[in-house]
């Protein structure tokens, strides 16, 4: 199999980007993105110029779609690179990759994404007394639990833009993991920074349910919380 993988560099935050073309063969059908890229850095390869494919700076971790680190722009989708197949991402012979664009590029396809945590930060989710779950609540704290705060979400979300107050999927979906079994104070705490950081800037389009790489029912957990926080404040009336 020979395709062309495309990759927009930068060498630094602060230089332009250029795009490097570099011929790639491989024998196995199911090859990675990732894979391609450790084989790549491996040593070696020439662009179709001749020239040298210097070492391509990208996050991983576990190779395994677990830890969210490897997500890049994939032929202009938000992918995992570990669970993306050449053959199936290739668009006439060619894989073209990038980095995220809604988070500052450190180099080539590594991006920073400090932001997801600070905004988590600010909201404040967490909880200071023990959680008593039911079977219900308990199933939809699990599937928040799968969020990897990869950062697909927020690159397809139309109304995510860092800085802002709207903090997206990856703000609300721990948020929802914690309002399913919370009461008292707690909860009216986490039900404010949801209304805030969430509710209010959500357009409801979905874009988000539909590229999560961890297939998390985003639409069933956004229903929920929305439920939550509008029966906390029926109750307070």
């Amino acid at each position: 199999m020979n395709i062309r993988i495309d990759i927009i560099r930068r060498a630094t935050a602060e230089t332009p980007p250029w795009r490097q073309s570099i011929p790639f063969e491989t024998e196995r059908e199911n090859t990675t993105v990732a894979a391609a890229l450790n084989e790549l850095n491996s040593g070696g390869f020439r662009d179709i110029h001749g020239e040298p494919v210097e070492p391509i700076r990208w996050d991983c971790a576990c190779l395994q779609k677990k830890c969210g680190a490897c997500a890049m722009v994939i032929n202009g989708k938000p992918c995992l690179a570990c669970d993306t197949v050449l053959k199936t991402a290739a668009k006439k012979g060619i894989v073209t990759l990038e980095p995220l664009r809604k988070f500052p590029v450190v180099a080539d396809l590594m991006v920073d994404r400090s932001i997801l945590f600070e905004n988590l930060a600010l909201m404040k989710i967490w909880t200071e007394k023990e959680i008593i779950m039911t079977d219900r609540a308990s199933a939809e704290a699990y599937d928040a639990s799968r969020c990897l705060q990869c950062g697909c979400c927020l690159e397809v979300c139309p109304n995510f833009c860092p800085g802002d107050d709207f903090f997206g999927a990856a703000g609300f979906v721990p948020t929802s993991r914690l309002l399913a079994s919370m009461t008292g104070e707690e909860q009216k705490r986490v039900c404010a920074a949801y209304a805030s950081h969430a509710y209010k800037g959500c357009g409801k389009s979905l874009s988000c349910a539909k590229i999560c790489p961890a297939g998390i029912d985003i639409e069933h957990l956004l229903l929920r919380t929305n439920a939550q926080m509008f029966r906390r404040k029926h109750d307070k009336m």
